[in-house]
């Protein structure tokens, strides 16, 4: 495998862990936990999963137990 093909791979992983560090949720891979885990429900938007998302963090509700 050349180095740019093992960057690539790197470089998604670099950006994935900094959009979680800020608090972005990686919709590819809800989209893959969708299809292997959920495949009769549908799957959000990008657009819809981020807005889900940003309201789940902000709206002051506890999504726990305890």
């Amino acid at each position: 495998m050349s180095a740019q093909a093992q960057a690539l791979p790197f470089a998604k992983l670099v950006a994935r862990m900094a959009n979680l560090m800020v608090g972005l949720p990686d919709y590819d891979s809800y989209v893959e936990h969708r299809r292997l885990n959920h495949p009769d429900q549908p799957i959000m938007s990008r657009e819809e999963f981020f807005r889900e998302r940003q309201e789940a963090r902000y709206s002051g509700k506890v999504g726990r137990c305890c």
